[in-house]
């Protein structure tokens, strides 16, 4: 299955979340392998926010090793010090939203530092930032020509000046390559077991 998806397939979309990020650029659009029914975007948010299933504790070594490098390397630079994240260095992206959306914020993941900015019936959106990026995770749920319901997860980025747009060009091999298949199958392999249980 194909899983890296056309840009268009996020813009295309009504997403809420395009009413308040026209400042940020799309990075990635994957199509997940968490094939499901119309309501199963909350079990798919609370697998990625719970500290016990989440994916990037079960993927591969290559994933937790280059996730501990890049914090370790981030302690050592200052790069993700408080006065480089939201609510110092940029605002959160809850001081944007209409208020109906201010009253459903979803769960925070525990194992990265994303916070969650608001949950939907079919969207979830959180976020990061540091000295090098204000980055946005959009999990939206889709339903596909058969029925089916999957979720597409998009990334979105506001690199901080030359230091951060070239810190994306540079990480992007290793998450196109080493970061998100190990994580995707992760993802899907704890998919199915809940599914199967």
């Amino acid at each position: 299955m194909k899983l890296k998806l056309p840009n268009t397939e996020y813009t295309s979309r009504p997403w809420r979340v395009h009413e308040f990020t026209d400042d940020f650029e799309v990075e990635d659009v994957w199509k997940l392998p968490t094939y499901g029914g119309p309501d199963d975007l909350v079990r798919l948010v609370r697998q990625m926010t719970d500290d016990d299933d989440s994916a990037i504790a079960d993927s591969n070594i290559i994933v937790r090793t280059l996730w501990s490098f890049r914090w370790k390397l981030g302690a050592l630079l200052g790069w993700d010090k408080p006065d480089k994240g939201l609510g110092k260095r940029v605002m959160s992206l809850r001081d944007r939203l209409p208020s109906d959306l201010r009253e459903v914020r979803g769960p925070d993941m525990l194992v990265t530092p994303f916070t969650s900015v608001y949950q939907t019936h079919d969207e979830w959106l959180a976020e990061v930032a540091n000295s090098t990026v204000h980055a946005l995770m959009h999990l939206g749920w889709v339903q596909d020509e058969k029925g089916d319901y999957y979720a597409q997860m998009t990334a979105l980025v506001k690199p901080n000046g030359l230091f951060g747009k070239l810190y994306m060009w540079g990480i992007s091999p290793l998450r196109q390559r080493l970061v998100y298949p190990p994580l995707f199958r992760a993802i899907s392999r704890e998919w199915r077991m809940h599914q199967a249980g």
